[in-house]
């Protein structure tokens, strides 16, 4: 799966704001994009990470 497709499906369930209120990130907080966001989490492997946690966590049904 794709960065984007983990993105979009976060945002589409959460939206912005509580995507932010989850990992408090800049890129969720402050005038969020979906290209700034990407942009931000392919250059830091740490926020990442905390992105694609909290897919496994939000998706019942994720399989590896």
């Amino acid at each position: 799966m794709k960065l984007k497709e983990v993105l979009e499906f976060l945002v589409s369930y959460y939206g912005w704001e509580g995507l932010g209120d989850r990992i408090a990130i800049n890129c969720f907080l402050s005038n969020p994009s979906m290209g700034s966001s990407l942009k931000f989490l392919r250059r830091t492997p740490w926020a990442r990470e905390k992105v694609e946690k909290l897919y496994v966590a939000s998706v019942p049904d994720f399989k590896k």
